[in-house]
């Protein structure tokens, strides 16, 4: 039986977000002084924005991670070929953090960028940007400010757009600050950061997966 994975290397994830900052001019019309990384798909490739966005500006912009948890833990689930299979309901592991003298402790005001590595079902990034939506509005009450008033903008920046009927919709505004490196038919995507065995021979795959693919 045919593998069905789409199989992507490390230098090919560069390359896509390089494409995709010049593509969507991030860093000139769009330039975010916060990066937040939805883990663990989306530690990498949020760290490797940050440096072609530094690359244009000269500014390092502060990452925060969350972690959210949608995927079901099945036994041996990304391996073997046994498939991670999307759950129903988006849990919270992690949040941002706003204790302590060096963290980010307003969003008042700020250009935020959320990172993951796919855009799926689509809803870890609702669920992500409702929260976020709520953290906001408490502190522009605490602030004394009309609700929405602060200025804040949020966008999101995939890797990779399942093409695919989504299970929830990001409103309107935050779609117009949304960036797809890349789009895909709905398949089983192998990231590098996935691999467990031979990343040799995972690159070799996915040499093989980009040529078949064009």
């Amino acid at each position: 039986m045919a593998d069905n994975k789409l199989y992507i290397s490390y230098n090919q994830i560069h390359q896509l977000i390089n494409n995709a900052v010049e593509k969507f001019q991030l860093g000139s019309q769009y330039t975010p002084d916060l990066i937040i990384a939805i883990g663990g798909g989306g530690f990498i490739p949020a760290r490797i924005l940050r440096s072609f966005l530094k690359a244009q500006n000269g500014t390092n912009i502060p990452i925060q991670a969350i972690g959210l948890s949608l995927y079901e833990e099945l036994p041996n689930a990304g391996q073997n070929g046994i498939p991670e299979v999307p759950g129903t309901t988006v849990s919270k592991t992690q949040w941002l953090n706003f204790g302590g003298n060096d963290s980010l402790v307003s969003l008042l005001g700020r250009k935020i960028l959320i990172v993951d590595e796919v855009d799926d079902s689509r809803k870890t990034l609702v669920y992500a940007v409702a929260e976020l939506q709520k953290d906001i509005l408490e502190q522009e009450l605490k602030a004394g400010l009309e609700p929405g008033s602060s200025g804040t903008e949020i966008g999101i920046f995939v890797v990779y757009n399942k093409d695919k009927v989504k299970a929830e919709e990001l409103p309107e505004e935050i779609m117009s600050r949304y960036y797809p490196a890349a789009t895909t038919p709905d398949r089983w995507l192998s990231f590098p950061w996935d691999c467990t065995t031979d990343i040799e021979e995972h690159t070799q795959k996915a040499i093989k997966s980009f040529a078949n693919s064009n």
